[in-house]
């Protein structure tokens, strides 16, 4: 390396290719070396708080800092519980047991958070991630002082509002429990009940996140079945562009109207012997083109949302492979002749120009799936409403 040897080519010039790769190699080798040890699961480190240099490198995507956040924030919570006695013996027993749960939950945690990011493994780990936290928050809810107690009760009863039906038994008994804690008139079941009704918001709450997990993971894999088929006849009028001849001859015109171009008419030739192997791959690309502009122009209805999975993103992936199919799909409808009056399209860039017509129309169909999206991703931290009250037989008949 000192006489520049090692990146000099035979004529004593440097090569390019050669110090890009060593640049590169030079990346990987920092990238490796600045990762953490990974967790060693077999030592019990139940002892919080853990030292912050130790923890959570690396992180390059939002929820995991957040989630970083929110664990040092409840460790933090659970040393100063941990530093808290109690009198009673057995209390004080059941005490550092919860707290050696709180920091086994906590270590769970970390570890998704720190773990090697693989791929399709992001949801499973923030689940797992999220799982833990918000149990942790309700077992020191368990554990915390009368004073916070009473600052953490205004904080349930958001949370059981949010998450919870008004008629809810477990949400209207919160509500006089509330009451009673501000009023510092507690009842010996008070704190119990706080803890039921706030595992109850957390499990609404991951009810609601899991609905809006399952129709991501349903739209992309729409998507991708869809951009499978597309492909697929791509590839078919590749290899057999006879078999999905996509060619006018207009009557009166001296050449053939193709989506690649205008092709020589030549007597006896049959129509599919004018198909090039392109033409269907031009079609499907004027149909992603449309449904690109359709796509632009739903990006004004789009919304922030506070959910991770992206949910806006899979329904706007799948308008792509959907416009080219259905562009697809209407020039072979115009090619035989089932639409009436359009029966031979007389140059090349009037077949294109009908295929992103028809590319755009895919939102026809679509709109039904954006309005499924913004509906579920409305009811995430929407309060509920009662269902409507079932009529009673009897209505009626016992009038005087």
């Amino acid at each position: 390396m000192a006489n520049g040897k090692a990146f000099d080519g035979a004529d004593g010039t440097k090569g390019p290719r050669d110090g890009v790769a060593a640049v590169v190699l030079l990346w990987i080798a920092s990238h490796v070396l600045g990762r953490g040890p990974a967790p060693d699961r077999k030592k019990p480190s139940h002892q919080l708080p853990r030292p912050s240099e130790e923890m959570f490198r690396g992180h390059r995507t939002a929820w995991r800092e957040r989630a970083v956040a929110h664990i040092l924030s409840l460790e933090q919570q659970a040393a100063r519980e941990r530093c808290r006695v109690v009198q009673d013996p057995t209390e004080q027993c059941q005490r550092e047991k919860t707290l050696d749960g709180i920091a086994r939950q906590l270590d769970e945690a970390r570890n998704a958070v720190s773990a090697r990011r693989r791929l399709f493994t992001g949801a499973a780990a923030l689940e797992r991630t999220w799982a833990n936290v918000r149990a942790t928050d309700v077992m020191l809810l368990n554990l915390c002082s009368e004073q916070e107690l009473i600052g953490r009760s205004a904080d349930v009863l958001s949370h059981v509002e949010q998450h919870l039906r008004p008629n809810d038994p477990l949400r209207v008994k919160v509500v006089e429990a509330v009451g009673r804690v501000e009023a510092g008139e507690r009842l010996p079941g008070d704190r119990e009940l706080l803890v039921s009704a706030l595992s109850a918001s957390y499990e609404a709450l991951d009810g609601e996140f899991s609905r809006v997990r399952s129709l991501s993971i349903i739209l992309r894999i729409a998507t991708f079945f869809v951009l499978l088929g597309a492909g697929g006849l791509a590839l078919w009028g590749w290899y057999c562009p006879d078999s999905l001849n996509m060619c006018f001859l207009p009557e009166g015109r001296k050449f053939a109207a193709c989506p690649s171009g205008e092709v020589r008419k030549v007597r006896g030739k049959q129509p599919s012997d004018y198909a090039e192997e392109v033409d269907v791959l031009v079609v499907e690309a004027a149909g992603l083109a449309g449904a690109a502009l359709t796509v632009i122009a739903s990006l004004r209805r789009i919304q922030g949302t506070s959910s991770p999975y992206m949910l806006p993103l899979a329904a706007a992936l799948l308008k792509f492979p959907t416009g080219a199919l259905t562009a697809f799909i209407g020039v072979l409808l115009i090619r035989g002749a089932f639409v009436p009056g359009l029966s031979d399209l007389d140059s090349s860039p009037q077949i294109v120009a009908w295929a992103v017509i028809f590319g755009a129309a895919q939102h026809l169909v679509t709109r039904f799936v954006d309005a499924r999206a913004r509906e579920t991703l409305s009811d995430v931290g929407r309060p509920p409403t009662d269902p409507p009250e079932r009529r009673d037989p009897d209505r009626g008949q016992n009038r005087a």
